[in-house]
């Protein structure tokens, strides 16, 4: 603060001069003593004065309902909105989010430097704080093809921007295991600068918990049970609590908090479509789920609010109390965290579920952003998979609303040598087209537990170096399919029987839409019908179960563009 701001603050806080807003009569959450206390909150300047008996310019009156502080998202990528970050904004203010610690993980391995800075400048002076991570893989392992490479040289940099506040996720274990030289240097670029240091640590035994803590990281949010959440506080990380549109982790892994240990824990939603985050809500669902596990309410909001901002040192947030910053929400009820105002610094924000926000701002896309799919003509031979044998092959079966998979060996359909999809096996053709470089390289694989009983699907958002990926039940369809994205330069595509049933563009880097959010909903919800007629389960979210399956960091087995992947031995599979 400005020296003028200190006097004004402190002149209402000594009550000399009145607060510019008063919140009358609060029921206010403690979260440093776990319990509600009654009085007025007074804030100036945008930031909490006192708590006690005030008067102000302006006067709220809130008998009966709660304030408590605004919610904190502790990892989120932003990109899988599929809108920028002053359209995200918009979405998550009514769900009580008014901070997020954002990886840019993902354009970063499209767009690079200019994909990050592009993300930091659609996020400036928005409602929203958005606090970023820099990515620390990109690509995610040595060998995949993506649109990028950043070593540290080009990351530093970028820790002059204020918001940027340490290094995000480290998802390639192995080069943190073998001390390589490239992740070395980002971790001691890191420590120099005294930033923090995220983990990704899908599937890893405890022995590597040692190694990662060792190395300076701090927190993991790939946790999916309680006794691995046990582990990680036990060697003092943060667990972050995982609720996303695919990875629903949290019923599996709150069981591991109570009141001994539950400062160590906080929520993220990591990956989140839009439509998910509009219905469902944010932060706020994993409060409400949580309680509806016997999870204490304050205890709840602690781990949503202080805990977060502790744990990334925002040393300003995350309370009521003064010299916080004055992110606030009003409650109608503390055990259904029912949000009726959201404020910002002080200014109302949103409203019973509505956004109060006139930003129109439109962020110039840089070109380097724009076509960004490089994909030379393919052919339906290009898609042909040979098996070799009769032996049982290499399938990769999807878990339900969860990352991981299940490596299985089958006997599957095939004729003259060639594998052709079985909608009774419930065997369709995956497959990984790389689209940065126009290399033509098409990795080929068979996926279970799709339940498609006809046509396919494709998107060229794959985490994480985000090629071109599909499933099928048949080659014309996943042909046409990918033909759509190319296109559009990006998106997702539903193709039947030669028709493309629905389509959603999206042209900055293949991953975000340049339309606003009520847009994008609306080709969402066209997608949606669109599964329903291919005959697919709405019990979980397709595209995002697709997307992941190109993620080699997160066992069992994925697809790269050089073919099926087995996690556990960093072997590619022969057919």
């Amino acid at each position: 603060m400005k020296k003028e701001e200190f006097i004004q603050s402190i002149e209402a806080s000594t009550k000399r001069k009145k607060a510019d807003i008063v919140f009358k009569n609060a029921q206010i959450v403690d979260v440093f003593n776990s319990e509600i206390i009654s009085g007025d909150v007074a804030v100036t300047n945008g930031r909490i004065v006192g708590i006690g008996d005030y008067e102000g310019n302006e006067e709220i009156d809130i008998s009966g309902k709660y304030l408590c502080p605004g919610l904190i998202d502790g990892h989120v990528h932003i990109e899988s909105s599929m809108v920028p970050p002053h359209e995200f904004a918009k979405v998550v203010l009514p769900h009580g989010v008014t901070t997020v610690i954002a990886d840019p993980h993902e354009i970063a391995n499209v767009s690079g430097v200019k994909g990050i800075q592009y993300m930091l400048d659609s996020s400036e002076g928005i409602l929203l704080d958005v606090f970023v991570m820099l990515p620390s893989s990109v690509p995610a392992t040595s060998f995949e093809h993506a649109g990028a490479r950043l070593e540290a040289v080009d990351l530093e940099p970028l820790f002059d921007h204020e918001r940027v506040i340490g290094l995000a996720e480290v998802m390639d274990y192995v080069a943190v295991q073998t001390a390589s030289d490239s992740m070395l240097n980002k971790l001691e670029m890191t420590t120099r600068h005294s930033r923090l240091i995220d983990g990704h640590m899908a599937g890893l035994p405890a022995d590597l918990i040692n190694v990662y803590r060792s190395a300076g990281i701090m927190t993991d949010h790939e946790v999916t049970n309680a006794a691995e959440a046990k582990e990680r506080v036990q060697r003092g990380m943060y667990v972050l609590i995982r609720q996303g549109s695919v990875a629903k982790d949290l019923p599996n892994v709150i069981e591991a908090v109570n009141e001994r240990n539950s400062r160590r824990f906080l929520f993220c939603t990591d990956d989140k479509h839009l439509d998910d985050l509009a219905a469902e809500g944010s932060i706020d669902h994993n409060i409400k789920l949580a309680v509806q596990y016997g999870v204490d309410p304050i205890t709840a909001i602690q781990m949503a609010t202080l805990n977060a901002a502790e744990c990334y040192e925002l040393k300003n947030k995350g309370a009521v109390a003064p010299g916080y910053e004055a992110d606030l929400l009003i409650l109608n009820s503390l055990s259904d965290f029912q949000i009726e105002q959201v404020y910002k610094a002080g200014k109302l924000a949103a409203l019973d579920g509505v956004v109060k926000t006139d930003d129109q701002r439109t962020v110039k896309t840089p070109s380097a952003l724009l076509n960004t799919v490089h994909l030379h003509d393919l052919q339906l031979s290009d898609l042909k998979l040979a098996i070799s044998n009769d032996q049982p092959v290499p399938i990769i079966e999807i878990i339900p609303n969860q990352l991981v998979t299940r490596k299985r060996y089958e006997h599957t359909s095939v004729s003259d040598g060639i594998f052709h999809p079985s909608t009774e096996l419930d065997h369709l053709k995956l497959i990984m087209a790389e689209r940065h470089k126009n290399t033509g390289l098409v990795g080929k694989g068979i996926v279970k537990g799709f339940q498609l009983k006809r046509g396919a699907i494709a998107t060229s958002i794959s985490h994480d170096s985000h090629n071109l990926i599909a499933a099928g039940t048949n080659d014309s369809d996943l042909m046409l399919a990918v033909k759509a994205l190319k296109t559009n330069q990006g998106g997702l595509a539903v193709v039947q029987d030669g028709n493309i049933l629905a389509q959603l563009p999206l042209s900055i880097s293949g991953l975000i839409s340049d339309q606003p959010y009520e847009e994008v909903l609306h080709g969402l919800k066209s997608i949606h019908e669109a599964l329903e007629r291919i005959g697919l389960p709405d019990t979980f979210n397709p595209f995002l179960t697709l997307s992941f399956l190109g993620l080699p960091v997160i066992p069992e087995l994925k697809i790269t563009c050089q073919g099926i992947f087995d996690v556990h031995s960093f072997t590619h599979l022969v057919y």
